[in-house]
């Protein structure tokens, strides 16, 4: 792909399924919510590969969403839910990784934070805990875990996926899609500035981290790594795409197939 181009001009090659009711199953996805959680508006989104087995070990993609409400000169939305998230899908296509679309706690209210973070250890707790059912009653992999986001997902990634010491050690890998964490420090939120951000930025310890953005660059976010002096295993690609929207990942695109590959060669390592 050699220009930026709109996300509409290249159709679609996937379509993720519908919220189903019931059990989880092969191909289906579910809303869940941890047995304390149950009742209130706090929950989670599990989607179990069109290949899964009982009994077999699967991947996990760990997501993320994105501010709501969102809307663009682009005509690009985001709504902040669990529901309106896509990364996961696209980068498995529906099979060979349990997909987890987890929430943003929201303690006060009982609900889903649409944005930004509501209780930010809260958030982290809940993430723990649904990651260890997904691996003890679907099979889940805790070797093989992926943390993935899109715009404050992908600031979510550090933000919460580094938020202590027990919650980083969970990730083998790490994609974040436009934004990251302590590029920005005018958020408005604690935590946002850089002396903040590069104490999560040490817990990351040289695992492998996806830094994709729209556009045709990641300049900024690799300049700000750089002068952190973090060493890792980080790689940047821009999606070529030059809507903020997930969506890309629901359609062919070299930094697609890059992805799946990158992902494909950690979680087999």
């Amino acid at each position: 792909m050699s220009s930026v181009q709109d996300i509409r001009s290249v159709p679609p090659d996937l379509e993720i399924p519908e919220i189903s009711t019931g059990l989880p199953g092969p191909g289906k996805r579910v809303s869940l919510a941890l047995k304390e959680y149950e009742g209130t508006g706090i929950h989670h989104l599990l989607y179990l590969p069109t290949d899964w087995k009982r009994g077999a070990r699967y991947p996990v993609i760990v997501e993320y969403a994105g501010n709501g409400p969102y809307h663009d000169h682009f005509d690009d939305v985001s709504d902040g839910t669990v529901e309106g998230s896509r990364l996961g899908y696209g980068v498995s296509a529906g099979k060979g990784f349990i997909w987890i679309c987890m929430p943003y706690v929201n303690l006060v209210e009982r609900k889903n934070q649409a944005e930004w973070w509501g209780d930010v250890d809260a958030t982290a707790e809940y993430c723990r805990k649904t990651v260890n059912v997904a691996c003890d009653e679907y099979g889940g992999d805790s070797s093989a875990l992926a943390i993935a986001g899109f715009s404050r997902g992908a600031i979510a990634c550090n933000f919460i996926g580094l938020h202590d010491d027990k919650i980083a050690r969970l990730w083998k890998a790490f994609i974040a899609f436009s934004h990251y964490d302590g590029v920005r420090e005018n958020w408005g939120y604690a935590g946002a500035d850089r002396a903040s951000a590069l104490v999560r930025l040490k817990r990351l310890k040289g695992r492998p981290q996806f830094i994709c953005n729209e556009g045709d660059s990641c300049t900024a976010t690799e300049e700000y790594i750089r002068s952190t002096g973090i060493k890792g295993d980080f790689t940047f690609q821009p999606t070529f795409f030059r809507n903020h929207n997930d969506a890309w990942v629901l359609r062919d695109s070299e930094t697609r197939r890059n992805l799946r590959k990158w992902l494909g060669n950690i979680v087999k390592a």
